[in-house]
Protein backbone atom coordinates (compact mmCIF):
# COMPACT_ATOMS: atom_id res chain seq x y z
CA UNK A 1 0.00 0.00 0.00
CA UNK A 2 1.32 3.29 -0.87
CA UNK A 3 0.82 5.90 1.61
CA UNK A 4 1.60 9.73 1.33
CA UNK A 5 1.42 12.49 4.06
CA UNK A 6 1.72 15.75 2.51
CA UNK A 7 2.20 18.22 5.38
CA UNK A 8 2.50 16.25 7.99
CA UNK A 9 5.25 18.85 10.39
CA UNK A 10 2.51 20.57 12.14
CA UNK A 11 1.18 17.81 13.05
CA UNK A 12 4.17 16.47 14.08
CA UNK A 13 7.10 18.84 14.56
CA UNK A 14 9.47 16.28 15.61
CA UNK A 15 7.77 15.27 19.16
CA UNK A 16 5.23 12.27 18.23
CA UNK A 17 6.04 9.15 15.94
CA UNK A 18 5.26 8.06 12.24
CA UNK A 19 6.52 4.23 13.08
CA UNK A 20 2.67 2.99 13.07
CA UNK A 21 2.29 4.15 9.52
CA UNK A 22 5.47 2.98 8.41
CA UNK A 23 4.35 0.02 9.22
CA UNK A 24 1.35 0.13 7.10
CA UNK A 25 2.90 0.12 3.52
CA UNK A 26 5.62 2.17 1.52
CA UNK A 27 5.10 5.33 3.18
CA UNK A 28 6.14 9.02 2.32
CA UNK A 29 6.47 11.56 5.05
CA UNK A 30 6.64 15.13 3.91
CA UNK A 31 6.92 18.45 5.85
CA UNK A 32 5.39 20.50 4.00
CA UNK A 33 4.23 20.54 -0.04
CA UNK A 34 3.98 23.19 -2.34
CA UNK A 35 1.08 23.45 -5.01
CA UNK A 36 3.25 22.54 -7.52
CA UNK A 37 4.49 20.00 -5.89
CA UNK A 38 0.99 17.87 -4.99
CA UNK A 39 0.82 15.79 -8.44
CA UNK A 40 4.46 14.37 -8.32
CA UNK A 41 4.60 13.24 -4.67
CA UNK A 42 0.88 11.55 -4.73
CA UNK A 43 0.41 10.33 -8.39
CA UNK A 44 0.58 6.88 -7.06
CA UNK A 45 -0.49 7.08 -3.80
CA UNK A 46 -3.33 4.92 -2.81
CA UNK A 47 -3.68 6.72 0.86
CA UNK A 48 -3.06 10.49 1.30
CA UNK A 49 -3.08 12.21 4.74
CA UNK A 50 -3.34 16.03 4.19
CA UNK A 51 -3.87 18.82 6.47
CA UNK A 52 -3.56 22.34 4.55
CA UNK A 53 -2.65 21.06 1.36
CA UNK A 54 -5.61 21.31 -0.98
CA UNK A 55 -6.83 18.71 -2.80
CA UNK A 56 -9.44 19.85 -5.65
CA UNK A 57 -11.06 17.80 -8.47
CA UNK A 58 -8.13 18.76 -11.13
CA UNK A 59 -5.70 17.17 -8.45
CA UNK A 60 -8.24 14.30 -7.77
CA UNK A 61 -8.80 13.47 -11.01
CA UNK A 62 -4.87 13.02 -12.03
CA UNK A 63 -4.56 10.46 -8.66
CA UNK A 64 -6.47 7.40 -10.33
CA UNK A 65 -5.03 5.08 -7.73
CA UNK A 66 -6.10 7.09 -4.93
CA UNK A 67 -8.55 5.05 -2.20
CA UNK A 68 -8.65 7.02 0.79
CA UNK A 69 -7.92 10.44 1.90
CA UNK A 70 -7.51 11.19 5.89
CA UNK A 71 -7.34 14.73 6.92
CA UNK A 72 -5.72 15.62 9.45
CA UNK A 73 -8.06 18.08 10.71
CA UNK A 74 -11.97 18.11 11.50
CA UNK A 75 -12.34 20.32 8.94
CA UNK A 76 -12.65 18.77 5.54
CA UNK A 77 -12.75 22.07 3.24
CA UNK A 78 -9.06 21.42 1.71
CA UNK A 79 -10.80 18.07 0.08
CA UNK A 80 -13.19 18.63 -3.04
CA UNK A 81 -15.85 16.17 -1.06
CA UNK A 82 -17.87 15.97 -4.15
CA UNK A 83 -15.03 15.39 -7.11
CA UNK A 84 -14.12 12.48 -4.10
CA UNK A 85 -17.26 10.79 -4.08
CA UNK A 86 -17.52 10.92 -7.87
CA UNK A 87 -14.16 9.14 -8.20
CA UNK A 88 -15.53 6.69 -5.05
CA UNK A 89 -12.53 7.94 -2.80
CA UNK A 90 -13.07 7.71 1.30
CA UNK A 91 -12.71 10.96 3.04
CA UNK A 92 -12.45 10.83 6.70
CA UNK A 93 -11.88 13.21 9.38
CA UNK A 94 -10.96 13.77 13.06
CA UNK A 95 -13.77 15.23 14.48
CA UNK A 96 -12.82 15.28 18.16
CA UNK A 97 -9.52 15.76 19.66
CA UNK A 98 -9.31 19.57 20.87
CA UNK A 99 -12.23 20.67 22.33
CA UNK A 100 -10.56 21.34 25.75
CA UNK A 101 -7.36 22.96 24.58
CA UNK A 102 -9.29 24.97 22.37
CA UNK A 103 -11.59 25.89 25.00
CA UNK A 104 -8.50 26.37 27.06
CA UNK A 105 -7.12 29.08 24.94
CA UNK A 106 -10.27 30.53 24.48
CA UNK A 107 -9.89 31.54 28.14
CA UNK A 108 -6.05 32.26 28.06
CA UNK A 109 -6.44 34.95 25.68
CA UNK A 110 -9.88 36.33 27.78
CA UNK A 111 -7.60 36.73 30.84
CA UNK A 112 -5.47 38.21 28.54
CA UNK A 113 -7.41 40.85 27.49
CA UNK A 114 -9.19 41.50 31.24
CA UNK A 115 -5.55 41.73 33.07
CA UNK A 116 -2.75 42.54 30.56
CA UNK A 117 -0.81 40.08 31.88
CA UNK A 118 1.71 39.42 29.12
CA UNK A 119 2.38 42.81 28.49
CA UNK A 120 2.61 44.02 32.27
CA UNK A 121 5.23 41.24 32.56
CA UNK A 122 7.19 42.75 29.16
CA UNK A 123 6.93 46.22 30.85
CA UNK A 124 8.65 44.97 34.10
CA UNK A 125 11.21 42.93 32.22
CA UNK A 126 12.26 46.44 30.37
CA UNK A 127 12.69 48.00 33.71
CA UNK A 128 9.61 50.04 33.98
CA UNK A 129 8.79 49.24 37.70
CA UNK A 130 12.30 49.15 38.92
CA UNK A 131 12.15 53.11 37.40
CA UNK A 132 8.77 53.23 38.89
CA UNK A 133 7.89 56.39 41.04
CA UNK A 134 4.95 54.27 42.97
CA UNK A 135 4.62 50.76 43.80
CA UNK A 136 2.32 49.36 41.20
CA UNK A 137 0.85 50.59 37.90
CA UNK A 138 -1.43 49.77 35.12
CA UNK A 139 -1.85 51.14 32.07
CA UNK A 140 -5.87 49.89 30.55
CA UNK A 141 -8.69 48.75 32.82
CA UNK A 142 -8.15 45.78 34.99
CA UNK A 143 -11.42 43.73 34.40
CA UNK A 144 -12.64 41.31 36.98
CA UNK A 145 -14.89 38.66 35.21
CA UNK A 146 -17.41 37.66 38.14
CA UNK A 147 -20.48 38.68 36.79
CA UNK A 148 -20.10 39.45 33.55
CA UNK A 149 -22.01 38.25 30.70
CA UNK A 150 -20.17 35.84 28.36
CA UNK A 151 -21.95 35.00 24.66
CA UNK A 152 -20.86 32.71 23.31
CA UNK A 153 -21.64 31.65 19.59
CA UNK A 154 -21.95 28.39 18.55
CA UNK A 155 -22.74 25.77 21.27
CA UNK A 156 -21.04 22.47 19.80
CA UNK A 157 -19.05 20.70 22.26
CA UNK A 158 -15.82 23.55 22.53
CA UNK A 159 -18.79 26.15 23.00
CA UNK A 160 -20.00 24.23 25.74
CA UNK A 161 -16.81 23.54 27.15
CA UNK A 162 -16.34 27.13 27.45
CA UNK A 163 -19.06 27.86 28.93
CA UNK A 164 -18.29 25.32 31.63
CA UNK A 165 -15.19 27.26 32.44
CA UNK A 166 -16.92 30.89 32.46
CA UNK A 167 -19.15 29.24 35.08
CA UNK A 168 -16.50 28.89 37.27
CA UNK A 169 -15.54 32.44 37.16
CA UNK A 170 -18.88 33.08 38.42
CA UNK A 171 -19.89 35.06 35.00
CA UNK A 172 -22.93 34.79 33.41
CA UNK A 173 -23.57 32.78 30.44
CA UNK A 174 -25.91 32.77 27.35
CA UNK A 175 -25.32 31.10 24.35
CA UNK A 176 -26.93 30.96 20.61
CA UNK A 177 -26.64 27.99 18.29
CA UNK A 178 -27.81 27.81 14.58
CA UNK A 179 -28.99 24.43 15.17
CA UNK A 180 -31.59 24.62 18.23
CA UNK A 181 -29.39 22.50 20.46
CA UNK A 182 -30.18 21.24 24.35
CA UNK A 183 -28.33 23.99 26.92
CA UNK A 184 -27.70 23.65 30.44
CA UNK A 185 -30.04 25.45 32.39
CA UNK A 186 -27.42 28.08 33.68
CA UNK A 187 -27.12 28.80 29.88
CA UNK A 188 -29.53 31.68 28.88
CA UNK A 189 -30.53 31.09 25.17
CA UNK A 190 -30.56 34.30 22.95
CA UNK A 191 -31.19 35.18 19.48
CA UNK A 192 -27.70 36.64 18.00
CA UNK A 193 -28.48 40.13 18.13
CA UNK A 194 -29.93 39.80 22.05
CA UNK A 195 -26.17 38.08 22.87
CA UNK A 196 -24.58 40.54 20.79
CA UNK A 197 -25.77 43.57 22.39
CA UNK A 198 -26.21 41.95 26.39
CA UNK A 199 -22.48 40.04 26.68
CA UNK A 200 -19.32 41.61 28.12
CA UNK A 201 -17.60 39.18 26.29
CA UNK A 202 -18.73 37.59 22.95
CA UNK A 203 -16.91 34.42 21.62
CA UNK A 204 -17.05 32.66 18.35
CA UNK A 205 -16.94 28.39 18.33
CA UNK A 206 -19.48 28.07 15.22
CA UNK A 207 -18.31 26.55 11.64
CA UNK A 208 -17.62 28.15 8.89
CA UNK A 209 -20.45 28.19 6.55
CA UNK A 210 -22.01 30.75 3.99
CA UNK A 211 -24.72 31.60 6.64
CA UNK A 212 -21.84 32.54 9.32
CA UNK A 213 -19.06 33.98 6.92
CA UNK A 214 -18.55 37.16 7.75
CA UNK A 215 -20.80 37.06 10.98
CA UNK A 216 -19.33 39.77 13.23
CA UNK A 217 -19.29 42.89 10.79
CA UNK A 218 -20.21 46.36 11.03
CA UNK A 219 -23.50 46.06 11.89
CA UNK A 220 -22.78 42.86 14.35
CA UNK A 221 -20.09 45.20 15.84
CA UNK A 222 -21.88 48.19 16.02
CA UNK A 223 -24.86 46.16 18.47
CA UNK A 224 -22.20 45.28 20.95
CA UNK A 225 -21.20 47.32 24.32
CA UNK A 226 -18.13 49.77 23.49
CA UNK A 227 -16.80 47.86 26.38
CA UNK A 228 -16.97 44.41 25.64
CA UNK A 229 -14.26 41.89 24.10
CA UNK A 230 -14.24 39.55 21.50
CA UNK A 231 -12.69 36.21 21.08
CA UNK A 232 -12.50 33.54 17.80
CA UNK A 233 -11.06 30.49 18.42
CA UNK A 234 -12.90 28.97 15.81
CA UNK A 235 -12.20 30.10 12.05
CA UNK A 236 -11.25 33.75 11.04
CA UNK A 237 -13.53 33.91 8.23
CA UNK A 238 -16.46 34.29 10.55
CA UNK A 239 -15.28 38.21 11.32
CA UNK A 240 -14.42 40.96 8.82
CA UNK A 241 -11.15 42.02 9.77
CA UNK A 242 -11.21 45.62 8.59
CA UNK A 243 -14.68 46.58 10.11
CA UNK A 244 -13.01 44.41 13.63
CA UNK A 245 -9.80 47.00 13.40
CA UNK A 246 -12.04 50.06 12.62
CA UNK A 247 -14.57 49.05 15.62
CA UNK A 248 -10.90 48.66 18.13
CA UNK A 249 -8.96 51.69 16.38
CA UNK A 250 -12.25 53.92 16.95
CA UNK A 251 -13.09 52.54 20.61
CA UNK A 252 -16.18 51.09 20.00
CA UNK A 253 -14.76 48.03 21.24
CA UNK A 254 -12.45 47.46 23.74
CA UNK A 255 -10.26 44.75 22.67
CA UNK A 256 -10.22 41.27 20.35
CA UNK A 257 -8.48 37.96 21.25
CA UNK A 258 -7.91 35.73 18.11
CA UNK A 259 -6.54 32.73 17.65
CA UNK A 260 -7.53 32.71 13.60
CA UNK A 261 -7.36 35.15 10.97
CA UNK A 262 -9.29 34.97 7.48
CA UNK A 263 -5.24 33.70 5.64
CA UNK A 264 -3.03 32.12 7.78
CA UNK A 265 -0.17 33.35 7.20
CA UNK A 266 -1.39 36.42 7.23
CA UNK A 267 -1.10 39.15 4.52
CA UNK A 268 1.83 41.89 6.32
CA UNK A 269 -0.97 44.51 5.31
CA UNK A 270 -3.97 42.39 7.87
CA UNK A 271 -5.38 45.44 9.46
CA UNK A 272 -5.76 43.35 13.01
CA UNK A 273 -1.44 43.25 13.27
CA UNK A 274 -1.47 46.87 13.98
CA UNK A 275 -5.12 47.37 15.77
CA UNK A 276 -5.45 48.56 19.21
CA UNK A 277 -5.26 46.24 21.46
CA UNK A 278 -6.05 43.49 19.47
CA UNK A 279 -4.42 39.83 20.60
CA UNK A 280 -2.99 38.06 17.50
CA UNK A 281 -1.98 34.33 17.88
CA UNK A 282 -1.07 31.68 15.11
CA UNK A 283 -3.57 29.44 15.28
CA UNK A 284 -2.35 27.20 17.83
CA UNK A 285 -5.33 26.60 20.36
CA UNK A 286 -5.25 23.00 18.99
CA UNK A 287 -1.28 22.28 19.31
CA UNK A 288 -1.19 21.16 22.82
CA UNK A 289 0.59 17.75 23.02
CA UNK A 290 -2.05 16.24 24.77
CA UNK A 291 -4.45 17.75 21.89
CA UNK A 292 -1.80 16.46 18.76
CA UNK A 293 -1.73 13.11 20.96
CA UNK A 294 -5.14 12.17 20.34
CA UNK A 295 -5.60 13.59 16.77
CA UNK A 296 -2.33 11.51 15.88
CA UNK A 297 -4.13 8.26 17.33
CA UNK A 298 -7.46 8.43 15.73
CA UNK A 299 -5.65 9.52 12.31
CA UNK A 300 -4.14 6.01 13.06
CA UNK A 301 -7.34 4.54 13.80
CA UNK A 302 -8.65 6.24 10.37
CA UNK A 303 -6.50 4.55 8.19
CA UNK A 304 -5.94 0.88 10.04
CA UNK A 305 -10.17 1.42 9.83
CA UNK A 306 -9.95 1.55 6.04
CA UNK A 307 -7.79 -1.03 5.18
CA UNK A 308 -9.44 -3.40 7.55
CA UNK A 309 -12.79 -2.63 5.12
CA UNK A 310 -14.72 -0.45 7.84
CA UNK A 311 -13.82 3.10 6.75
CA UNK A 312 -14.78 4.99 10.21
CA UNK A 313 -15.49 9.06 10.36
CA UNK A 314 -16.17 9.74 6.71
CA UNK A 315 -17.51 12.44 5.99
CA UNK A 316 -18.59 11.57 2.36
Amino acid sequence: MRIVVLDGYSLNPGDLSWEWLETLGDCSIYDRTAPEQRLERAHDAEILLTNKVTLDREVLRNLPKLKFICVLSTGVNVVDITAARERRIVVSNVPVYGTRSVAQMTVALLLELALHVGELSKSVREGRWVDSLDWCYWDEPLVELYGREIGIIGFGRIGSCVADLARCFGMEVSAHDFVGVEMPAFVRRRTLDELLGAADVVTLHCPLTPDTRGIINARSLSLMKADALLINTARGGLVREHDLAQALNERKLAGAGLDVLSTEPPHSQNPLLVARNCIVTPHVSWATGAARNRLMATVAANVKAFLEGNPQNMVN
